[in-house]
Parts: C-alpha cells; sequence; structure tokens
C-alpha cells in the first residue's frame, strides 16, 4: 500500500505501475486522450486523480464483462 496525495502529479512509470500495465501501454492511453496528462519538457505527468478515475472506469467495466460472461454461461449450462 502506497497513501498519495490526491494533487500529486505521477511519473509514467509510477502511473503505469499503479494500474498493472507497461509503461508504452500508458503511454498509448495518454497520447490518445484516454487519460489526461501534462508536458514539462519532454517528461510526461499524470495526476493521481486523474489515474484513480480512469482506474475505476476500467475496473467498473471489466466487473459488468465478468457479470455479463457468467450470465451468459449460465444461460447456456456450460456448468460454470
Amino acid at each position: 500500500m502506497t497513501i498519495v496525495p490526491t494533487h500529486t502529479e505521477l511519473t509514467t512509470q509510477e502511473a503505469a505501475n499503479i494500474l498493472n500495465v507497461s509503461r508504452s501501454y500508458l503511454i498509448k492511453l495518454l497520447e490518445e486522450g484516454t487519460i489526461p496528462f501534462t508536458s514539462t519538457g519532454s517528461h510526461r505527468r499524470v495526476r493521481y486523480q486523474d489515474l484513480m478515475k480512469y482506474k475505476a472506469v476500467r475496473d467498473r467495466r471489466s466487473r459488468e464483462a465478468l457479470e455479463e460472461l457468467a450470465k451468459q454461461s449460465q444461460k447456456l449450462d456450460m456448468g460454470y
């Protein structure tokens, strides 16, 4: 567990570690505009609050997809 002030700006590596994704995938999300970021020189910074908003949406969508798969498997009597 790490305690981070909500106004903190994270490096791309720190943000990737929190999301448990590669740094290159995180940069793709930033460049697509999926997660807001700021640039300081050649470095990108991600606000902790913005990262947590993205993570909450991602986690909710994952849960919904898993629930839908479970419903389909029960409907098709797949034994799960």
